[in-house]
């Protein structure tokens, strides 16, 4: 199982250039890199854990529009239209690329293990950007259907119940330790992919893997060949 968001998509560079692109049009100039950053981690902030106390009453999609809203008013950018502020929160994320480690390598670790993106984003999120970037899933598992969010122990349960596995026989890969940490609390192996841009210039928020993970690897080719298969970088 496979996060999605920060892992296989790069948020960051969609998320700065379509900020910076709406600026140039207002004539505006800001730090779209702090900006797209402040939108990702309050967005998540809203995501994470929702459902531990009463049934969600939004999805991702509506956690970037209502965090986008909040950003904009903060940063003196009350002229994007709620058309431009659409095609940041609906059409730039639905399109965001992935890491380019990643697409040439799914199609081989599908030859031998289950592929399934287990994800706090929409629904309409990873199948949007697994047609953009040509990706094919064996399976998509949002925490929207779950209905309890990641990481709560519920939502990694239920993805192994759905799958008909035991969480021992299942493993989470990710490129943050609470997702990975709480996968493993569960049962899941864990890998811990590392992913240093996906932040921008800023670097991630907790660089430096936890050691206890069963895999530690810089790129998805890496994974790959410690998974058993014969790919060269």
């Amino acid at each position: 199982t496979f996060d999605t968001g920060g892992t296989i998509l790069d948020w960051h560079t969609g998320f700065a250039t379509a900020l910076k692109n709406i600026g140039e049009i207002h004539q505006i100039q800001r730090d779209w890199g702090r900006i797209a950053n402040d939108l990702r981690r309050r967005s998540l902030g809203k995501m994470v854990n929702l459902g531990e106390h009463e049934p969600p009453q939004y999805n991702f999609d509506d956690a970037h529009r209502m965090v986008l809203n909040e950003v904009c008013v903060e940063n003196g950018l009350d002229s994007f239209t709620e058309k431009e502020r659409y095609s940041i929160w609906w059409e730039t994320v639905h399109s965001l690329a992935t890491w380019p480690d990643f697409p040439a390598v799914l199609p081989k670790l599908r030859q031998r293990f289950m592929c399934v993106s287990f994800t706090i984003l929409s629904f309409r999120i990873v199948m949007d950007t697994a047609k953009t970037n040509g990706l094919s899933w064996d399976a998509v598992i949002s925490c929207e259907a779950i209905g309890k969010y990641k990481p709560l122990p519920e939502a990694y349960e239920r993805a192994a119940h759905y799958l008909q596995l035991e969480p021992h026989q299942c493993c989470m890969v990710a490129c943050h330790n609470f997702d990975l940490n709480a996968a493993k609390a569960v049962g899941f192996k864990t890998a811990f992919v590392r992913r240093p841009d996906e932040w921008g210039d800023e670097g991630p928020p907790d660089p430096e893997p936890n050691p206890k993970h069963d895999l530690i690897v810089d790129n998805f080719q890496t994974l790959a060949r410690e998974m058993g298969l014969p790919i060269s970088v």
